[in-house]
């Protein structure tokens, strides 16, 4: 079994209108989140939620994440762009022949590509 102390986490304060206190979230898993009045309290808890997910995947069969593995991607996300830059694009890929989604997901690769090439 591996290390849970090896399993990243973010901690974020809570507003008072989501009850105070501290949310623990960990990268690797999705649904993994748990809180606590204090941070200390917040990494205490949400180790116990860390330890019940782990056993939980393991006992329906399920993989385990890699620590640091970012957890499962859905390979979807919304991006609000200016109408602007919206019309551009939509303009573009119509004339390229191309849909907007593989048109913005081109730009994205192509970028991608340029700046690990700089590194």
């Amino acid at each position: 079994m591996r290390n849970l102390d090896d399993y990243p986490f973010e901690i974020r304060p809570l507003k008072a209108s989501e009850g105070g206190g501290y949310l623990i979230s960990y990268p690797d898993f999705s649904e993994c989140i748990s809180d606590g009045e204090t941070i200390e309290e917040a990494i205490l808890h949400g180790r116990d939620a860390l330890a019940a997910t782990v056993e939980t995947l393991v006992a329906k069969g399920f993989a385990v994440p890699a620590p640091n593995s970012g957890g499962v991607a859905s390979g979807k996300f919304v991006a609000r762009v200016p109408k602007m830059i919206h019309a551009q694009l939509a303009s573009r890929a119509k004339s390229e022949g191309v849909s907007l989604n593989t048109l913005v997901l081109t730009f994205i690769a192509e970028g991608l590509g340029r700046r690990e090439h700089r590194v």
